[in-house]
């Protein structure tokens, strides 16, 4: 039985978030619904990662297994053609029989897009998140030094989660500035539940003075989710891209923080 292999971009906005809910629209939900009305099979579609609601992909990965024998090409000009203007397959191929788009999953890169101007904006309100208070970029690059690495990341774990390990590898955490546009790269192998956006808001208080930057290194130890700021909103981030083994080469440099 072969296994496809999806590349999935999507607005996240509308949807709440990758996972099937009951009564709520997901992506997952509306990608087996896509691949049931080509294939008249009701086939589960497995996802990289549980992206929260709101937040957006360019470069989700999704897997599942039918008894069929189509060619990359019929599978996404066939899904395309069925799924909403807000999800779109990048590109599929036909992976090997023990590929599992979760389980085999290796890194995952995050990007978080922050406005930095008094001026709300007009264009892009809808995936970024508009601070109009100036933030020193300086002071959140120190702070980010101290998350770098294999941590227990409790503190900023959200809650009414399942999972039992806190402990994740951040090999990176670098933050850029164009203008007025800020954006903040999470690479680790794995994420707990809205650890990065909560990552986020953390820094964005070392941005405007609330926290000194080597405070991040108690934050981390307390081990509890109150020692940390504030939850980002979730339209300002995106999943960039999902690494698999021979993959993580595309990681220029997995230690670094700019």
């Amino acid at each position: 039985m072969p296994t496809v292999r999806l590349v999935l971009e999507y607005d996240g906005s509308r949807y709440a978030g990758w996972q099937r809910q009951p009564d709520q629209p997901t992506i997952q939900e509306t990608v087996e619904t896509a691949l049931f009305q080509l294939t008249q099979e009701t086939v589960p579609v497995i996802g990289a990662g549980r992206t929260d609601a709101g937040v957006h992909a360019l470069g989700q990965v999704a897997s599942f297994r039918i008894q069929r024998q189509w060619t990359p090409r019929e599978w996404l000009r066939g899904l395309n053609a069925r799924l909403p203007e807000d999800i779109a397959v990048r590109s599929a191929a036909i992976a090997s029989d023990d590929f599992h788009a979760r389980y085999a999953a290796r890194g995952k890169l995050y990007e978080y897009r922050i406005l930095n101007r008094g001026e709300r904006p007009a264009i892009d309100r809808t995936y970024l998140w508009h601070i109009h208070k100036p933030l020193d970029e300086t002071a959140m690059k120190r702070a980010a030094i101290h998350l770098v690495g294999s941590h227990d990341f409790s503190s900023f774990e959200g809650t009414l989660t399942d999972n039992e390990d806190p402990i994740c590898e951040l090999r990176q955490l670098s933050l850029e500035r164009h203008g007025d546009m800020m954006t903040i790269h999470a690479y680790a192998d794995r994420f707990l539940k809205h650890m990065v956006r909560a990552i986020v808001g953390t820094l964005v208080e070392v941005g405007h003075g609330k926290r000194a930057p080597e405070a991040l290194a108690t934050v981390l130890t307390a081990r509890d989710r109150t020692a940390a700021g504030r939850t980002a909103p979730p339209h300002g981030l995106f999943l960039l891209r999902v690494d698999y083994d021979g993959e993580e080469a595309q990681t220029s440099n997995p230690s670094l923080v700019q």
